[in-house]
This record gives structure tokens, C-alpha cells and sequence, in this order.
């Protein structure tokens, strides 16, 4: 048995924190109390549910140079992320029982758990829906076409009635694709006097409008990815209020940078959907502090150094933030616009009750997954000590926050020394 004491315990569920012990047995909590523990001193530090990070690129098979499952874990271990949910946009697609069983062996190397998801259309194509009951059956967790929107009406239809039919959760990335084909930055002044391809807040509207009006004709459950524009929040409150079974996530890149970030074209910041105006950050904060966004993602997507130094309308999008994503969030609740059991609603408990999981919770005979970290700690980010085997992260050489001292997986402490 493990007993931590003096520890700061964060629980989502019950939406408290307090100062008390806790036991781990059989990569179980066996107790959780304020009464201090003959145990491991951890000096008044924060224990909470490990981090569930739906949206994460693992880029094997295909691309292992930018990520594999064993970089991508000791990354996950190391910034306190302790379930991993994997994105379907490898090469080739994870759209086949034949390769969710490759994403299955290969995950083994991982030191996290890992989740596979799978392409809601073969090839990711829009034209012809996947083997939803197959793979659901070899282990899929949800579908998804990434960011490779579904024009097809009428297959998207097809494939969320059937999805529907099954139970299985459709994820969906809400943004009308004709308009934002190429974008590369938010429509405005701004967009305007960098002379980049442009797209309007509206596309995600219009995008999350048509797929909302299908989840209320097939009754699927139903996830937005990224919920990134002020525009787009209506439209969620009204499917809340009429019952839907929808939940929707963000980005912690959306959540802490702006669109004035790409000032002097620096394509670290490339993002998909782009970065937004500072009103649409700060209204996505709210969203999330008033419970309408349940899920905060890193949206971990791993680009080796030739595709992002080049001008920024041709280098590829996306970021690395498995690393990043606590001491980033913990920003929200320095600035006073979150509570760290909020927080941590975000990060752990609400992925984990979308997905079914057990997980996201420290209550007696939860699993044992758990993260413990320093909320006050100060450091530069250096993104050359960073774990992936790509380093595109925004944050690098930024003054963060917050830092993690230990993680366990199932009981087993996968990162930080010996406590």
C-alpha cells in the first residue's frame, strides 16, 4: 500500500478540495480522508484524478519520426495526463479492425493508458461511412473525422444514425468546410494587414448549426471537438436546453493565446480552427466556467520541423501540449476564472463520464490514476527538454506556472522520483 498525506486533494465530483491522505492498493484509491496518515509526506502539494485528454495524435503508423506511443506517453506521464485518446488522422487511416488492432499492440510501449479512436468514413474521405459496429467491437471509443469535415449531408446522416443505433459517440469538428478551406487566421483587421487567407467566426457557426439539426434527427451522442467562437455558443445552449445528448470541448490554446500571437508570422501559433479574437477567448472562458464547454483537450498534434518553418500560409497546423496543458490551464485559475475542482471537471472527470470511463474521480475504489503537482511553481519553458519527438509548441520560452511532481497509472508511479 502507498498512503500520500499532506496533500492538498482535489476532487471534480464532489467539487472540493481539501487538505488529507490518501491510500493506494491493487492500482486502487483504498482511502481518502482528512485525518493525516503515517505515510509519504508530499509537503502540502495537489493531488487530483490524472488528466483525460480526448484529441491526441499519436502519428504511428506513417509518421512515427513526429510522435510515437512510447514518446507520447512518456510526454502524457510527464505532464500528468494518465488516459490518452487517440485521433483516427494517421497514415494510414485508423478506419479498419486491422489497424485499431495495430493502434492496440503498438500502445502497449506506452507508459498511459490509451484509447483509440476511430475515422467515421473510410479514409476520412466523407463518402462512404466506416465499419462502425466492427470497430466499436475491436475497441473504438468514439468516431471521428478529425478535422476533415463531412460535406455529404446525406452520409453524415447515415453514419449518425447508425452510430446512434449502436450507442457508440460520434465527435464532430464544427466548421462549415467551404469557407474555411485554407483559412489560415480569423477573419478582420488583423487578418487584413497580414495579407493571410481568412475565415469568419460564422463557419464554425454555420458548421455546428447543421450538425446540432442532425444529432436531434438521429439522436446520436454527439461531441464538438472545439468550441472556439463566441458566434457558436447560442447554438450549443439552445441543444442543452432541448435535451440533446451533445457535450462540447476547446483547446487549451484557445483557451490562453489570442489570434495577435501570430504577429511576425510565427507558424508555431498555426492552429486549426485558428486562433480567435481575445472577446472569443474570453467568452469561451466563461462558457467553460458556467459549465456550458464540459471538456478542455490539448488537441496534441505533433509537426517536425520542416512543415512549420515555412511562410505561414503553407506550414502545417497544430501544436504539442501534452506537456503543457496543466501548467497552460493552471493560468485560468491564477487568473481567477476557475476553481482547480473546476478545473479539473474539465480536464479528468467530464472526458472520463463522456467516454464511460471509471476514471476522473478520488473517491474510494476509483482508479488509481492520479497527478501531483505544484500550482505555484515558476519556469521557463524550454521546448528542446520537452518529450515528443516534436517540440511546435507556442509556450516555448514562456513564463509558466505549475508543475508536475509525480504521476501514477493503475498505482504504478510512471513519473517524478521516488517519493
Amino acid at each position: 500500500m502507498t498512503i500520500l498525506t499532506n496533500v492538498r486533494l482535489i476532487d471534480p465530483e464532489a467539487g472540493t478540495e481539501m487538505t488529507g491522505s490518501l491510500a493506494i492498493e491493487d492500482g486502487r484509491i483504498a482511502e481518502v480522508t482528512e485525518r493525516p496518515l503515517a505515510g509519504i509526506d508530499c509537503g502540502g502539494m495537489c493531488l487530483a484524478p490524472g488528466i483525460v485528454d480526448i484529441g491526441v495524435k499519436v502519428c504511428e503508423p506513417g509518421e512515427r519520426h513526429k510522435e510515437s506511443f512510447r514518446s507520447a506517453g512518456l510526454a502524457a506521464a510527464a505532464g500528468g495526463v494518465t488516459t490518452i485518446v487517440t485521433r483516427p488522422d494517421t497514415d494510414p487511416v485508423t478506419d479498419s479492425p486491422e489497424t485499431l488492432e495495430f493502434v492496440r499492440k503498438r500502445s502497449a510501449d506506452s507508459l498511459v493508458h490509451v484509447l483509440p479512436m476511430a475515422a467515421l468514413t473510410k479514409g476520412r474521405l466523407g463518402a462512404e461511412m466506416s465499419e462502425i459496429g466492427f470497430l466499436l467491437d475491436a475497441g473504438a471509443v468514439a468516431f471521428t473525422d478529425c478535422d476533415s469535415v463531412v460535406e455529404n449531408t446525406k452520409v453524415l446522416t447515415r453514419a449518425m444514425s447508425y452510430a446512434a443505433s449502436l450507442g457508440a459517440l460520434v465527435i464532430g469538428h464544427p466548421q462549415e468546410p467551404v469557407l474555411s478551406k485554407g483559412a489560415c487566421i480569423t477573419s478582420g483587421a488583423f487578418a487584413a494587414k497580414l495579407g493571410l487567407p481568412a475565415v469568419s467566426p460564422l463557419a464554425e457557426r454555420m458548421g455546428l448549426e447543421r450538425d446540432l439539426a442532425l444529432v436531434e434527427a438521429t439522436g446520436v451522442k454527439w461531441h464538438a471537438d472545439q468550441i472556439t467562437c463566441a458566434a457558436a455558443l447560442p447554438a450549443l445552449e439552445r441543444a442543452r436546453e432541448a435535451g440533446l445528448d451533445v457535450t462540447a470541448g476547446t483547446s487549451i490554446h484557445h483557451l490562453t493565446l489570442n489570434l495577435l500571437d501570430i504577429d511576425d508570422y510565427r507558424t508555431f501559433f498555426k492552429l486549426k480552427p485558428p486562433l480567435r479574437h481575445e472577446e472569443d477567448r474570453m467568452a469561451i472562458v466563461s462558457a467553460l466556467s458556467d459549465g456550458l464547454i464540459d471538456i478542455i483537450s490539448s488537441m496534441h498534434t505533433p509537426q517536425d520541423e520542416e512543415s512549420k518553418r515555412l511562410p505561414f500560409e503553407a506550414a502545417a497546423s497544430g501544436a504539442v501540449a501534452l506537456e503543457t496543458l496543466l501548467p497552460a490551464a493552471l493560468q485560468l485559475v491564477h487568473a481567477g476564472h476557475l476553481s482547480l475542482p473546476r478545473l479539473w471537471a474539465a480536464l479528468s472527470l467530464n472526458p472520463a463520464k463522456r467516454l464511460g470511463l471509471e476514471a476522473g474521480r478520488l473517491s474510494e475504489g476509483a482508479p488509481a490514476d492520479l497527478v501531483l503537482f505544484n500550482p505555484d511553481a515558476p519556469f521557463v519553458l524550454d521546448r528542446a527538454d520537452l518529450r515528443s519527438k516534436s517540440k511546435n509548441t507556442p509556450y516555448d520560452l514562456r513564463r509558466m506556472t505549475g508543475k508536475v511532481q509525480a504521476t501514477w497509472v493503475a498505482g504504478h508511479q510512471v513519473f517524478g522520483s521516488s517519493l
